[in-house]
């Protein structure tokens, strides 16, 4: 997905996993939109133990969504629409491209939003079961622990 820096403008793309799982054999018609995106998250424990600043991970959101059928299909849902959701769930976007100025915006962003793999779950939920469109959902987010040896995760299955 191509996005631009949030100070400098410049753009760049950004890998993010996208999957369409289908069903129609006569009985069964299902639809499952699945996302993978790439985020910052922050240590909220580091940051309040901290003298100098805090940790940060790259976590990865995973939302599984099942639209809500509607007469001849489903409610449209676009795969930007389940990208801006995994972003907004986290500390801060990842980015492709970043200048000084940006990453100084990103790195204080995410300090002023830090949230465990937890928070990143619930937050998700908490847009997906506030969207008229969705049926039911799965978020899952793994964090690739900077300091620690071993990883972070946490799902919510909903519906």
């Amino acid at each position: 997905m191509q996005k631009k820096a949030p100070v400098s403008g410049a753009a760049a793309k950004v890998g993010c996993d996208c999957i369409l799982k289908g069903i129609s054999n006569g009985k069964v018609d299902d639809l499952v939109l699945c996302v993978t995106v790439p985020v910052t998250t922050l240590c909220p424990c580091s940051k309040e133990i901290s003298e100098y600043g805090a940790h940060n991970q790259r976590g990865y959101v995973t939302l599984e969504v099942r639209p809500k059928p509607k007469k001849g299909g489903w409610e449209l849902i676009l795969i930007e629409d389940l990208i801006a959701i995994a972003e907004k769930s986290g500390s801060a976007p990842l980015y492709a491209l970043l200048k000084r100025t940006d990453e100084r915006f990103v790195t204080m962003q995410a300090y002023d939003n830090p949230v465990f793999v937890e928070d990143v779950v619930r937050n998700a939920a908490a847009l997906l079961r506030a969207d008229d469109r969705v049926a039911s959902f799965t978020v899952k987010a793994v964090n690739h622990e900077s300091i620690h040896d071993h990883n972070a995760f946490a799902t919510i299955i909903s519906g």
